[in-house]
């Protein structure tokens, strides 16, 4: 009869011969992405599928409300590394470090199609959903009402819903408009048919100057959402973060991914508008790469 012991150590041999990992020896990453049907969840699950393919990292995605809430569970030690918008994290007291920029956030703002609200500023007295509490999109949406001399408090009829239930509520003229953070196009707010973004691109200079956060202003293309005019609007980088103490290996092997794996790290919301390169990913602003991922971007890539 065949030593157990024996056998498992001859295939954990053959692993290794074979240029694999034993299970045992491959890191586990918590990683904080967001809301089901959003960008962050989305792209957690394709970067967690490619590290399946490889075998040099195991991520293990965990749904959050987004940005705000992965920034605290990273500071708390509850996560090992997650996703959030730049701004939110340049107004967080945490020691996280970036692994990777990743695609640019369209922060969005739509009123039904119908709607006679043309400019931020009518948002006055109206019902406008920020998007989910500990989000960085609603974060970024109060930013935006207190640039245009609205408080998000008394100024408006505030909520807070996912992004699907806010379309619904949209929809079905329960609010009057809605933010939401997210790619191009964004699935399920059905522009043009039944809502129209608005266009806020001329509040980025603003928000720069009272927020010290250099917000983009960023072009959704006409024909994004089909048969859509162009629009401008406001863009936040979102990076890809470790907690200070997530080990060298799998930031490495994560960082592998980000540039070997890129193509495969597509989401359906940045398809055709955005792609992963070195030059992009390295573009952290003012927030450190770990120390792991800027060798292995110069050990690598020059």
């Amino acid at each position: 009869m065949l030593d157990r012991r024996r056998f498992l150590a001859g295939s954990t041999a053959l692993l290794l011969a074979a240029g694999c990992r034993a299970p045992q020896d491959v890191p586990v990453v918590r990683l904080g992405s967001g809301r089901a049907g959003g960008f962050f969840h989305e792209f957690a699950e394709l970067l967690a599928k490619a590290a399946t393919a490889t075998g040099a990292v195991r991520i293990e995605p965990i749904s959050t409300a987004g940005s705000q809430q992965n920034l605290a569970l990273i500071a708390s030690g509850g996560l090992d590394a997650g996703l959030a918008l730049a701004d939110s994290l340049a107004s967080a007291q945490t020691g996280a470090v970036a692994i990777g920029r990743l695609y640019e956030t369209y922060i969005q703002l739509a009123v039904r199609a119908d709607s006679p609200i043309r400019h931020l500023t009518e948002l006055r007295g109206r019902r406008v959903d920020l998007g989910v509490t500990g989000s960085g999109a609603a974060m970024t949406a109060e930013r935006l009402l207190r640039v245009a001399g609205l408080d998000p408090a008394t100024d408006i009829v505030p909520s807070n819903r996912q992004l699907s239930d806010g379309a619904v509520a949209l929809h079905a003229d329960a609010v009057d408009a809605i933010f939401w953070g997210g790619g191009i196009p964004t699935p399920g707010v059905d522009i043009p048919a039944r809502a129209r973004l608005i266009d806020i691109g001329d509040w980025a200079l603003p928000m720069q100057e009272r927020f010290g956060y250099d917000y983009d202003r960023v072009i959704i293309p006409a024909g994004a959402y089909p048969q859509a005019p162009a629009v401008w609007t406001v863009g936040v980088p979102n990076l890809l973060l470790a907690a200070p103490q997530l080990a060298d290996s799998a930031v490495t092997a994560i960082t592998a991914l980000l540039l070997e794996q890129a193509d495969a790290l597509i989401s359906e919301q940045t398809l055709g508008f955005h792609f992963l390169d070195r030059r992009w990913l390295v573009g952290t602003g003012g927030v450190p790469l770990h120390p792991a991922a800027a060798d292995y971007y110069r050990d690598n890539h020059g």
